[in-house]
């Protein structure tokens, strides 16, 4: 795990991260090409995408979609390492100015060039307050984006950022053809609303490229054959929604899919006895964890937040409910991101303890709240913290809601408690804590537990700017310690990713964000 840290740290701090493959036939004759194939993959997932949009969507379904869809500047390779993606190399050239020189030679699945122009179009649009971007969050420190020439640009920050890079390979950054974007402002100005025209015609330079959309049934995509670097191996993918955990396992043991995903932990072991299909795990960025609206009463009493997470005892929740996969999570960042901290006081399971102080906030008599839920894991999650709670007199009421609908309902704040999960898809500790809990971010982007501290908003924005690797790491830490203390939530497990597979496909990989990598699929 170390080893892993140093890799990301020095990653993200790097000076200078150059690539002799800037020229597009350079990088595409880099190894020996996969060879392709007429057929298409099938892959069930629980949920479809809320927006086909980088800018518009942070969901796991969407970023599944579009990860195969468009491409980022800087990307995560396979070995957890930051290199040149669409950008041939990049360089810190002053604190506060980054040099991306471009690839030549690429264009959209439109037929347009990827330039300098395209950068700044996509990196301005993010930031558009008349947009209203939920991904802005990632690039507030841009202050401009400078074009030097057609395939060289500057990207200016209002303090030295060690986390660009970072954030630059996050789906926030994926960059969509110019000419959609320009749709989608014109539309704007007839009195459309935002970020609705790219979902409509999703276009970016990946090794797919957009077909159709069925809303609430599939979205199919195709191999772009033009693509920049090796083709995909697969024909294509498409990716339909099945909420039913046994209906999608049905579909991959009767071959309908050919990769399911999620996998429920108890389902593991019906699906590695079943002939012809296995479960493939993976390391995962993921915190799931149960929410308070810490608006709302009594959760916005620190002594009530307390005693509820003292009542849960998570390694019980993961041996009797998780098949013993999952590792109890202590802090909000899990061991694969840079910045967690094995020096974190966690909060100790203790129902006496947790009685005696409800007794002294005056609930001693317990009360009653709704949980909101998503999926069948976290609903029998939620069912085996109730019956913890009724020890208490805590009465909750469980409501297990369609992906998109939860996401609005928490997004704004309707809610009491809920359970939720987080992928730290940069594997740096800004976006794990940043988004989660400033207090800028309350809502879509993040921030559902609708969590203010002033001390933990400094933390979080003094190491946004610290360019002491130790000394950034010790902000993170502080942070960490009083958000565990004051526990707007409660860490309850770091997922280990499952995916269901037909047992004849190779070239799976999911990263530890939860993207699938599909471009290497073959049998």
């Amino acid at each position: 795990m170390k080893k892993l840290y140093m890799l990301l740290f020095g990653a993200l701090l790097v000076l200078s991260a150059c690539a002799d493959d800037s020229e597009v036939d350079e990088a595409a004759e880099e190894g020996e090409a996969e060879e392709t194939t007429d057929e298409a993959i099938n892959f069930s997932l629980l949920s479809l995408p809320s927006s086909l949009d980088p800018h518009a969507a942070n969901d796991g379904y969407s970023l599944y979609v579009m990860t195969n869809i468009y491409e980022t500047l800087v990307k995560l390779n396979q070995d957890l390492e930051l290199e040149p993606g669409l950008a041939g190399s990049y360089e810190q050239i002053e604190d506060t100015t980054w040099e991306f020189i471009l690839r030549e030679g690429i264009t959209f699945h439109d037929g347009s060039d990827f330039n300098a122009e395209v950068v700044k179009a996509n990196l301005d649009r993010v930031r558009d307050a008349e947009v209203g971007a939920p991904l802005e969050f990632l690039f507030t420190e841009i202050s401009e984006v400078e074009i030097i020439d057609d395939y060289t640009v500057h990207i200016h920050t209002n303090e030295p950022f060690a986390a660009l890079p970072a954030h630059l390979a996050h789906p926030g950054g994926h960059m969509i053809s110019k000419e959609v974007i320009d749709e989608d402002y014109a539309q704007m100005e007839e009195g459309g609303d935002p970020l609705t025209e790219v979902h409509r015609n999703p276009v970016g330079t990946g090794f797919f490229e957009f077909e159709e959309i069925v809303e609430g049934d599939h979205v199919t995509l195709v191999r772009n054959d033009d693509y920049w670097g090796e083709p995909a191996s697969p024909a294509g993918v498409t990716f339909k929604t099945v909420p039913e955990d046994a209906t999608r396992i049905a579909e991959l043991s009767t071959g309908d899919a050919d990769l399911i995903y999620p996998v429920n932990p108890g389902d593991v072991e019906q699906i590695d006895d079943t002939e012809g299909t296995r479960v493939e795990q993976n390391q995962s960025a993921n915190m799931t964890y149960m929410g308070f609206n810490t608006e709302v009463e009594p959760f916005d009493e620190l002594d009530v937040r307390r005693a509820i997470a003292m009542a849960i005892d998570k390694e019980a929740i993961i041996n009797e409910m998780l098949e013993g996969i999952p590792e109890v999570a202590t802090t909000p960042l899990n061991p694969t991101v840079n910045g967690y901290s094995e020096n974190i006081e966690p909060v100790e399971y203790d129902i006496e303890a947790a009685q005696e102080l409800l007794e002294e906030a005056g609930h001693g008599d317990g009360f009653s709240a709704e949980i909101v839920v998503n999926d069948r894991t976290n609903a029998d999650i939620a069912t085996y913290i109730q019956g913890e709670l009724a020890e208490l007199g805590i009465d909750l009421e469980i409501n297990q809601m369609e992906s998109g609908a939860y996401q609005e309902y928490t997004a704004n704040g309707n809610h009491d408690v809920f359970m939720g999960s987080w992928g730290t898809v940069t594997l740096d500790a800004d976006y794990g804590l940043y988004p989660m809990f400033h207090s800028d971010n309350m809502g879509a982007p993040g921030n559902r537990t609708r969590y203010a501290n002033e001390a933990v908003d400094e933390l979080l924005d003094e190491a946004r700017t610290e360019t002491d690797g130790e000394r950034r790491m010790q902000l993170y830490e502080e942070a960490q310690q009083i958000i565990v203390d004051e526990a707007p939530l409660v860490p309850v497990y770091h997922s280990v990713l499952l995916a269901g597979l037909d047992e004849d496909l190779s070239g799976y990989y999911q990263y530890p964000s939860s993207f699938p990598y599909l471009k290497d699929l073959t049998r």
